[in-house]
């Protein structure tokens, strides 16, 4: 019987489970090692990815070796030499960011996503200070903007993730944006929030944006923070936090 075997499910426990019954032993006789968590692929376009554990049987505890003990008086010490031993300090091997590989690493992140949804995608890098944004070009890429945009920032947050989880101290934070879809976004968001806050003054009562990213909320908030007619706050939970527009009472 094989004390190692690899086991995929729909969740963690399933995989967990299909291993016990394969083993033939309990849970806490393994060690198990999360491979693959379920995730959807691109934020479902692409499918779901399953679970996929390693299990392995623990091995069993060694056995005391028999020991004949030896009275205390037929020991003879036998003097021993004193030295002091010389240690040598290891050899740290220093890990220098490189920032042209962490490039490299996100166009081949994205081009692995781009060939599985079988598309053909040029990249334009354009560098800022704080990271790069990838203008993405070729024919028929609606697909990868969605309603909103919220396949577009799926895919950002996905390529974030992919590419700094092994660079804690220093982060490169890359943007993604389709024929302008971004200026284009931020132009409406604009137009928005001008005419939301004029219809709360003119109704007097407060107006409910629909669900918005960090980015978008940040683009209405900073919009109307000079307007002395209304005032903004955000209210709900990720990712369906919203925007509420409130006009201010004025005292007479």
């Amino acid at each position: 019987m094989a004390n190692v075997i690899e086991k995929t499910g729909k969740t963690i426990d399933e995989a967990i489970a299909a291993a016990v019954a394969e083993l033939g032993v309990a849970k806490s006789e393994l060690d198990i090692e999360v491979l693959e968590t379920p995730t959807k692929k691109f934020f479902g376009l692409l499918g779901e990815t399953p679970a996929k554990i390693r299990a392995t049987v623990k091995a069993p505890p060694p056995k005391e070796k028999s020991v004949e003990k030896i009275p205390a008086e037929e020991i003879v010490a036998e003097p021993v030499e004193k030295f002091e031993p010389v240690l040598e300090p290891s050899p740290v091997e220093e890990q220098t960011f490189d920032r042209e590989q962490v490039l490299a690493a996100a166009k081949s992140f994205l081009q692995e996503v781009f060939a599985a949804m079988k598309i053909n995608v040029s990249i334009e890098v354009e560098e800022f200070e704080d990271g790069y944004q990838f203008n993405l070009v070729g024919k028929g890429l609606g697909v990868l903007i969605g309603r909103r945009g919220q396949a577009l920032d799926a895919l950002q947050y996905l390529l974030n993730l992919a590419v700094n989880r092994k660079n804690m101290d220093e982060k490169i934070h890359f943007t993604l944006d389709v024929e302008d879809y971004r200026r284009r976004r931020e132009d409406t968001l604009i137009k928005l929030a001008k005419s939301v806050a004029d219809r709360a003054i003119k109704t007097r009562r407060d107006v409910r944006l629909e669900p918005m990213n960090r980015h978008e909320r940040k683009i209405i908030h900073t919009v109307l923070q000079d307007n002395e007619r209304v005032e903004t706050h955000s209210a709900g939970e990720e990712p369906y936090r919203y925007i509420i527009v409130t006009p201010k009472r004025f005292r007479r």
